[in-house]
C-alpha cells in the first residue's frame, strides 16, 4: 500500500517541476502565415531607445518554410519576455510584442502585413547648386516681359520660345526665391513655340512627362505658372479644367484647347494631368477682341497648349532625355497636384 501511494506521489506534478517550466529557455517560433520567412529576429522586451531588432537568427540559404518552426534558445538571464518579428520574402512583416515564453513555449506566427512605411520629406524645389550662381534683376532694363518655365532635366528649363525672342539677358527666379541666368545659345523650335534653357547650376526635381495613356478629351489638367506679373501677386496660381479638343488653334495637331484660363504670363508653363505628368506646354489663348472683330461675338476661355509628346520630342532633339512616367494609380487632388508643379515651376524674366 505504501508502494502504491508513492508511486501516485511521483506520478503527480510538483511543485518544484512547475517553478523549473517557468524558467527562460528554449521556445519554437512556427511559420503559419503562408509564405517562407526570410529573416527571424527574437530581442528581449521592451528593445530599448535605439528599437533594434538584433541580428537575424535564419541563415540566408535556410528560410523557414511555411508550416515550418525554428528553435530560439534564448541566454539564462534573458528573461520571459520576447519581442519578435518575422520578415517574409513578399516583402510582408509579423510583428508579435511582449511574448512570455516561459509561459508558451511555442509560438505561431499566422498574420502578416506591409510594414508602415516611414514618413518622406518633400523634394527640396529647384534652386542652385551653390551661392555663387546666384544673379540680380538688371533694374535699368529699358524693356522687361515675363513668362513661365519648368525644370525638365538638371540645368534645363522649358518654356515658350516667344518667351525669350529677342531678349538680351534671360533669368529666372526659382521656386527657392534665388535669381540665375540662362546661358545662351538656347535651343528653339519656333514651329512649336518651344524653347530650352540651359541654367547651369540649377538643381531640383524635374518634372515627368506622360508617356501613356494618350491623352483623351475631357481629362482633368491644371494649368501652373505667373500670369500678370507686376499686376496680380508675385506667387505662382493654378488653374484646373479640362482638355476640350486634340487638336489646337487652324487644327494644329501639336496642340491641345484647354478650359484651364491662361493670362499674358502663363506661357511657357506646364500643363499637367491628375497625377502630376506633364502633358503639355501652355502656349496661348485666343484673342476675343479679334475673334469679336470677325464674328460679332466674344470668345470665352478658348487656350492652347502645346501636346506633351511634342514637346518630349523636342527636347530629345535637343540632346535631352527628360523623366518619363507611364499613367497608373489614382488620381491626385488638385492642390497635390499643384504641390508637384510648385518644387519645378520658375518665374522667367526677359531683360532687354
Amino acid at each position: 500500500m505504501r508502494a502504491l501511494l508513492l508511486l501516485l506521489a511521483l506520478a503527480l506534478p510538483l511543485p518544484a517541476l512547475a517553478q523549473n517550466a517557468a524558467q527562460p529557455g528554449e521556445f519554437r517560433v512556427v511559420n503559419r502565415a503562408g509564405v517562407e520567412a526570410i529573416a527571424l529576429h527574437a530581442v528581449r522586451s521592451p528593445r530599448g531607445a535605439q528599437n533594434d531588432w538584433g541580428g537575424n537568427l535564419l541563415r540566408p540559404d535556410r528560410p523557414l518554410a511555411d508550416g515550418a518552426g525554428f528553435r530560439v534558445n534564448p541566454a539564462a538571464d534573458a528573461g520571459c519576455r520576447f519581442d519578435l518579428r518575422l520578415v517574409f520574402a513578399d516583402g510582408r512583416e509579423a510583428r508579435l510584442a511582449g511574448q512570455d515564453i516561459c509561459v508558451n513555449r511555442q509560438i505561431e506566427v499566422t498574420q502578416a502585413a506591409r510594414p508602415a512605411q516611414a514618413a518622406q520629406p518633400a523634394p527640396r524645389p529647384a534652386g542652385p547648386a551653390s551661392r555663387e550662381l546666384v544673379v540680380e534683376p538688371n533694374r535699368q532694363a529699358r524693356q522687361v516681359s515675363t513668362g513661365t518655365g519648368f525644370l525638365i532635366a538638371e540645368g534645363r528649363v522649358m518654356t515658350n520660345e516667344h518667351v525669350i525672342n529677342g531678349c538680351n539677358r534671360v533669368i529666372l527666379r526659382t521656386p527657392s526665391g534665388h535669381w540665375m541666368e540662362a546661358r545662351p545659345p538656347a535651343r528653339v523650335d519656333a514651329a512649336l513655340d518651344l524653347a530650352l534653357l540651359n541654367v547651369p547650376g540649377l538643381v531640383g526635381p524635374a518634372l515627368p512627362f506622360r508617356t501613356g495613356p494618350e491623352v483623351r478629351r475631357g481629362e482633368g489638367v491644371v494649368a501652373y505658372g505667373f500670369p500678370l506679373a507686376g499686376l496680380l501677386s508675385s506667387d505662382p496660381k493654378l488653374t484646373q479644367g479640362v482638355v476640350n479638343g486634340l487638336r489646337g488653334l487652324g487644327d494644329n495637331p501639336n496642340q491641345y484647347q484647354i478650359s484651364a484660363e491662361v493670362q499674358p504670363g502663363n506661357s511657357g508653363g506646364p500643363l499637367l494631368d491628375m497625377q502630376g505628368r506633364v502633358v503639355g506646354v501652355i502656349v496661348s489663348k485666343l484673342n476675343a477682341q479679334r475673334v469679336a472683330q470677325r464674328t460679332g461675338d466674344i470668345a470665352q476661355n478658348v487656350n492652347f497648349a502645346v501636346q506633351g509628346q511634342a514637346a518630349l520630342a523636342f527636347a530629345r532633339r535637343a540632346g535631352v532625355e527628360p523623366r518619363v512616367a507611364e499613367g497608373a494609380g489614382r488620381d491626385l487632388p488638385t492642390a497635390d497636384v499643384g504641390e508637384i508643379a510648385h518644387r519645378s515651376t520658375l518665374f522667367i524674366r526677359c531683360e532687354r
